[in-house]
């Protein structure tokens, strides 16, 4: 029996279907990447699986005694305690055993062997579940995730929320899980943390689900590619390169045998028309069964809608625009501090940094979201700034794109709107869904639309790419080129960046 059963699922957004009738199989081992389009379904399904949705049909069945380890990056985690003693939860059965080993050595003090027995083999147990090494696999972890460099002892409530992401990911990780399901994963690590937990992956011997728009991180930790499409659910054996290669072969093959059944029912059709009162009615009605029993074909639906990204620019000249001098950044004391730098007006400047050094709370102090600690920061009175925020908050989750948009340009007709959200690659179905419904890719596309509409000349971006499909990133990429005002960009995708960008400023070391 499969680790997971997957048969006849369907479920829709009002109108809008996901999913009709799709089924898969999850078996024990198997290291499956979930691909798609933005809006496909794969934070959908992944939900689906755990439980937090309910399918409009369909059932989802798991092996009895199954230990599920789900990825979620906003759960909430007491503040006051501290990143080892949370990391330390992931063996409290083995911490249990351990004070009943203890309780049971105490009593044992008088000499009764029944009891010294049964402590023996609590730590026997200990032993083969290497209780003795947690510390060792903490650090390990910890290490590999870039965590060591928070420190292991710093309360929760003093990290950023991409630290928060990977200590609850490190926590997942140390737990070992049977099944592992992963949503986007690499979302807020490093280049150097992405190429480790590739290789933890990769060397799993457990299952595993990982949704994720890393397309080279996926070549690495997959053996299956699960693909999201046409409302269907389809597994390809082999790597992330081989799954592309089978899935273009297949469709052309399948639009060959489309077309060739398209003609043979229009050719049949017309026969039909022509005979069916005339001297040859019989065998038009003959050939009407045959048509109506033939199992026709589904047409498939370009879902694939390319967004087209443009910003439009406010005359700036060439001078100097932004004045960084001995800035202290951070909420509770100080996370970046004596922060120095100055930004022309077209320049195209990329800051990177170890997660949770404090980039995006720099972003923040600059347009005056959160105060400064200490030095200052200023303006020139040419600038008009555009924001673009990496977290997905609205203050509303059940209005639809439509209405964000007309809430936010109440002079625009619904036509206008709909036109703009559609050059974002929002489709009318999605136009028309609840915000808080739609994917990471698809809401961080209706912030795009949201900054499109305002004309700026200097574009300020906290990780823009972070949900987005590659063929998003590469509209957004062209239109921060194509960009005639100043682009201030936080970004560890160093792919996106590097072709367009004129400096880094590398904030790990002194500006």
């Amino acid at each position: 029996m499969s680790l997971l059963e997957v048969t006849g699922l369907t479920h829709s957004f009002g109108d809008n279907f996901l999913f009709k009738n799709a089924d898969f199989a999850l078996n024990k081992g198997e290291h499956i990447g979930i691909v798609g389009q933005n809006g496909a379904g794969k934070s959908t399904f992944i939900k689906i699986c755990t439980g937090q949705l309910i399918p409009d049909s369909g059932r989802i069945v798991w092996q009895s005694n199954t230990k599920i380890g789900y990825l979620d990056q906003y759960a909430q985690i007491e503040k006051n305690t501290t990143m080892r003693i949370f990391l330390q939860s992931a063996f409290s059965e083995l911490y249990e055993m351990e004070n009943k080993m203890n309780e049971l050595y105490c009593q044992s003090a008088n000499g009764d062997m029944a009891i010294l027995s049964a402590a023996a083999r609590y730590q026997e147990e200990l032993e083969r579940k290497e209780f003795y090494l947690i510390d060792t696999r903490i650090e390990q972890v910890a290490a590999g995730l870039g965590l060591t460099a928070v420190g292991l002892d710093r309360p929760i409530e003093q990290m950023s929320g991409g630290q928060r992401a990977k200590v609850i990911l490190a926590k997942l990780l140390l737990e070992k899980p049977d099944i592992l399901l992963l949503d986007e994963p690499t979302n807020f690590l490093d280049k150097e943390h992405v190429i480790w937990l590739a290789e933890y992956l990769s060397s799993l011997q457990n299952a595993f689900l990982a949704v994720s728009h890393d397309y080279d991180f996926l070549e690495k930790i997959s053996t299956r590619i699960c693909d999201i499409d046409n409302e269907k659910i389809t597994k390809y054996f082999g790597t992330y390169s081989e799954f592309t290669r089978k899935k273009t072969l297949l469709r052309e093959d399948y639009i060959r045998q489309y077309a060739a059944q398209q003609k043979t029912i229009k050719k049949t059709e017309e026969f039909i028309r022509k005979n069916i009162a005339g001297r040859k009615s019989k065998m038009a009605r003959g050939r009407q069964k045959q048509l109506d029993r033939m199992d026709k074909m589904e047409a498939l639906e370009q879902k694939e809608i390319k967004p087209y990204f443009r910003f439009d620019a406010v005359p700036l000249t060439t001078a100097e625009h932004l004045k960084v001098k001995h800035l202290n950044v951070g909420y509770h004391y100080p996370v970046l501090s004596d922060v120095n730098f100055s930004i022309k007006g077209g320049e195209k400047v990329v800051i990177t940094g170890f997660n949770g050094i404090g980039k995006s709370t720099l972003l923040k102090t600059l347009i005056n979201q959160i105060p400064s600690f200490g030095g200052d920061f200023h303006f020139s009175e040419q600038v008009k700034t555009g924001y673009f925020e990496q977290d997905l908050v609205w203050a509303d989750t059940m209005k639809t794109p439509i209405q964000i948009v007309s809430d936010a340009f109440p002079s625009l007709v619904i036509k206008d709107v709909r036109k703009h959200l559609a050059g974002c690659g929002i489709s009318s179905k999605h136009a028309m869904q609840e915000i808080g419904t739609l994917s990471g890719g698809e809401q961080a596309k209706v912030k795009m639309c949201l900054l499109m509409m305002r004309p700026c000349n200097f574009l300020i971006m906290d990780e823009p790419t972070n949900h987005l499909d590659m063929l998003s990133k590469e509209s957004l990429k062209t239109a921060l080129a194509e960009f005639e005002g100043t682009v201030l960009l936080v970004s560890h995708e160093e792919l996106f960046y590097r072709e367009w960008t004129q400096r880094v400023i590398n904030i790990e070391k002194k500006i």
